[in-house]
């Protein structure tokens, strides 16, 4: 069986858990082909990143050229199933926020994408996003390609469902994956009711040595740890306030941010601004090794998101024997029980978060080490990768049930 992975950007150091999956059905004895629809826009610092990036083909390195030749191969092979896809795109484009023009542009790419996809011989299109990975999917489809399916992570899947053409998409596709069962909630909100039975759960999975990795002691030391992109969303900003309540305390501490983003400036400023520079390290991104590590050297955990899917991050700390400080939305309470692996606050409470750090903060060793046992347990249950990969795989073989012939086969 040889599927195709498609995804907006690929690889990327905050996108670890497509690797993981990708390397875990591998071992399994699927065939993966990589796809992207953009190069990375970052350095990359894991070795194991580099590494699918030379595995990896990039749709929009095709150039205006091959998007031209590949929509001229389909208008003059394939002009029926040319239309229908540009009906759709069209049609999509017109409710979307992100307008016709940019659709085309998805046509484009999926053009370029259907005439790799074809010598390649692939037996199914697995997009991760619901996003435009699971547009060009579609329109790929559309055009005569094979079969496809799309991974939701959330928020933004679920912020505009509507702009994104959400409901057609699941309609579509062969069957849809959500990562928690919120996520499949909200994807039942959106779509027909017949569409349901396709909605399923695949869990992201930490690797095998996170799970076995040798249990640290919990550090007398003061420190918390906090491991997201600097976004908006990620709430570093509030976690900046709620630092600031516990300094006015005169409470002793220091947080380890890792992790870059587009505000990360307007962060450093509060910081200052806060006189909170010597209670904060930021150290941008760090490989998974150094990674790990920060996370040993910490007592818990705290990650104050506004929006969310469900972080890897917490799963990690976790599978890491330490405790976590999150807020109480999207997936976040199915992998942190209030008091018994971490601390769930509301999401937007400065007071809320700030209890919480200092109860992580003044905790002992003994008790933060109890409720690291309880999440290692937890997340060795439900976040094994080769089990959810092997979920995955069930799903991806049973698009191909006979008499079904595989893209390569496939004529006009």
């Amino acid at each position: 069986m040889r599927i195709a992975y498609l995804v907006n950007q690929y690889p990327r150091t905050s996108h670890t858990f497509i690797r993981r999956e990708i390397l875990a059905l591998e071992a399994q004895g699927v065939e993966v082909l990589r796809f992207s629809i953009r190069s990375p826009q970052e350095e990359l610092v894991e070795e194991a990143d580099r590494l699918e990036r030379g595995r990896t083909r990039v749709v929009l390195e095709a150039g205006a050229a091959g998007h031209a030749l590949s929509l001229l191969y389909f208008a003059l092979r394939r002009p029926a199933a040319l239309l229908r896809a540009s009906i759709l795109a069209i049609r999509l484009g017109w409710r979307s926020d992100r307008g016709m023009l940019r659709h085309l542009f998805y046509l484009a790419e999926s053009c370029v994408l259907a005439r790799w996809l074809r010598p390649a011989g692939a037996d199914h299109l697995h997009a991760h996003f619901g996003t435009n990975p699971a547009m060009v999917a579609m329109l790929c489809h559309e055009l005569g390609g094979p079969s496809f399916s799309f991974t939701v992570h959330g928020p933004e899947e679920f912020d505009k469902p509507e702009f994104l053409g959400l409901r057609e998409k699941i309609q579509r596709a062969a069957f849809v994956i959500a990562i928690s069962s919120f996520g499949r909630a909200q994807l039942c909100r959106w779509a027909r009711p017949e569409d349901w039975p396709k909605l399923d759960v695949v869990r992201c999975g930490v690797d095998e040595d996170l799970l076995q990795a040798p249990v640290r002691p919990v550090p007398e030391a003061p420190r918390l740890v906090c491991v997201a992109r600097i976004s908006e969303q990620k709430g570093h900003l509030l976690l900046a306030e709620a630092a600031a309540l516990l300094a006015a305390d005169g409470l002793d501490f220091q947080i380890v941010l890792i992790g870059d983003g587009p505000m990360r400036g307007q962060l450093e400023a509060v910081l200052r601004r806060r006189g909170l520079g010597e209670r904060f390290l930021l150290t941008g991104w760090l490989d998974a090794a150094r990674v790990r590590e920060a996370v040993q050297d910490a007592r818990a955990l705290v990650l104050p998101s506004f929006a969310e899917g469900l972080p890897v991050v917490v799963m990690e700390a976790l599978a890491l024997h330490r405790p976590v400080i999150t807020t109480a939305i999207a997936g976040n309470p199915e992998l942190v029980n209030d008091g018994v692996n971490g601390w769930l606050v509301p999401a937007g409470s400065v007071e809320a978060l700030a209890h919480a750090m200092r109860a992580a903060l003044q905790a002992s060793p003994g008790r933060l080490e109890e409720m690291g046992r309880a999440g290692a347990a937890l997340v060795a249950r439900q976040h094994d990768v080769s089990r959810e990969a092997h979920k995955l795989a069930s799903l991806f073989a049973s698009t191909q049930q006979p008499p079904m012939a595989s893209f390569a086969t496939r004529r006009s």
